[in-house]
């Protein structure tokens, strides 16, 4: 499904901000920062992020940027979910596959392949 804007849903016992594919990419500490406003102003727990909206830099850990977004969105305990395909980034190096294995173990950070694979991860 390709939202055209971003819609809150209630998924279990979660709200959860799905995010719209054609808005501004989170490109940095202010989009990250956005995104979490927009979180709490409709007073989401998790925001899921289409994998458009994330420039290649985010997939290069040594920008850092994945490390920024994902640190803005764990101060005010914020789960981020990225939906979509990534396999064309994980095939470029063992720190990525390692980065997206070891966040989908935890309870912060998701890279999972569509909105049905997070509702399912949430309930």
């Amino acid at each position: 499904m390709t939202r055209q804007t971003d819609e809150l849903e209630q998924v279990g016992a979660v709200p959860v901000l799905f995010c719209a594919a054609g808005g501004a990419p989170i490109d940095g500490d202010r989009a990250a920062g956005d995104l979490v406003g927009a979180a709490f102003s409709h007073g989401a727990q998790w925001i899921a992020v289409p994998v458009g909206r994330l420039p290649e830099e985010f997939f290069r850990l040594r920008t850092r940027l994945a490390g920024d977004v994902v640190q803005k969105f764990a101060t005010y305990r914020l789960g981020l979910a990225v939906l979509g395909d990534i396999s064309g980034h994980l095939e470029t190096g063992t720190a990525l596959r390692d980065f997206v294995r070891e966040s989908n173990r935890g309870t912060q950070l998701w890279f999972l392949p569509d909105e049905d694979a997070l509702r399912a991860k949430l309930v």
